[in-house]
């Protein structure tokens, strides 16, 4: 089933995401995290794209979706690949059953500050979208930033910047890591006011590290409200009160979101399944 015809239901969906292990252990080891998690019955995953490449994305998608019977979406970036690669990489998944994938621009490398589209390849999300939604009938998601991305200007050319993914054949919105209820509200008002009407997944990730939540907001140029901060460096030497002091939060922010009436939540597990079983539990899922 499509992603588009789960979203918008009377109980906001549920799902996780998980990114290709290094090696044929470690697959294993997420397969295991998959089964744990399969009992809170997750209305789809999705499979990021790794500096592994694409290949080990699609391979992973296929295999949960076929072994498990979960329904399975496939990230795609604009990196790397030309338009005969990416072609084909749509096929293959077709091919193999899967209808939903989330397509991406992708950070740009190295650390550069501006992106490089590949020769005979794309440089925007939007262009992706354009050329999946032309090839299949795949249902596309697309990324959203509460804070605004990065790289982008303004909030209004970055509503903008939404707006044509949508336009180009995107049908639903995961947004980036968030840990500030308000800067959702009011970027989802500031969406639905320019037109924007497709359903709007919260991205979640519960927080079991400082050190590791740190490099990841400064990554994706997300925020940690101050209080929260403080909460986490007071105990940022003792893992279980880190991981109170995170998945509290978290599950007080979910609890928010519902009440907000979100669509969707979608749980950036980092491959494990404890903190997003904790989190689905208090929820009552």
């Amino acid at each position: 089933m499509r992603i588009d015809e789960l979203l918008g239901g009377e109980r906001p969906t549920i799902s996780f995401e998980f990114f290709p292990p290094q090696n044929d252990a470690g697959a294993e080891t997420l397969f295991q995290t998959i089964h744990q998690l399969q009992i809170l019955k997750p209305d789809f995953i999705s499979i990021t794209r790794t500096g592994g490449g694409t290949e080990q994305t699609l391979e992973l998608t296929l295999r949960i979706q076929r072994e498990l019977g979960i329904r399975t979406m496939s990230h795609l970036t604009c990196l790397h690949h030309n338009k005969d690669e990416m072609a084909a990489h749509l096929a293959t998944l077709w091919e193999g059953g899967v209808r939903n994938v989330l397509a991406l621009r992708g950070d740009p490398e190295n650390g550069q500050l501006v992106f490089k589209a590949p020769k005979n390849g794309f440089a925007y999300a939007n262009e992706l979208a354009t050329f999946v939604a032309a090839r299949q009938d795949f249902c596309i998601g697309v990324a959203g930033y509460p804070e605004g991305h990065p790289q982008c200007l303004n909030r209004t050319r970055d509503i903008e910047t939404l707006k044509a993914k949508l336009d180009a054949g995107g049908r639903f919105i995961i947004t980036q890591l968030f840990f500030d209820n308000a800067d959702f509200f009011i970027w989802r008002d500031q969406c639905r006011a320019a037109g924007i009407t497709v359903p709007i997944v919260a991205g979640i990730i519960p927080i079991e590290n400082v050190a590791q939540i740190k490099r990841f907001v400064t990554r994706c140029g997300a925020k940690i409200p101050q209080a929260l901060l403080q909460k986490l460096e007071a105990v940022e030497n003792d893992p279980a009160a880190v991981y109170e002091v995170g998945i509290g939060h978290a599950i007080t922010q979910c609890r928010e979101l519902i009440a907000g009436g979100v669509d969707g939540l979608h749980f950036y597990t980092l491959n494990k399944s404890k903190a997003t079983a904790h989190i689905c539990a208090e929820l009552g899922n």
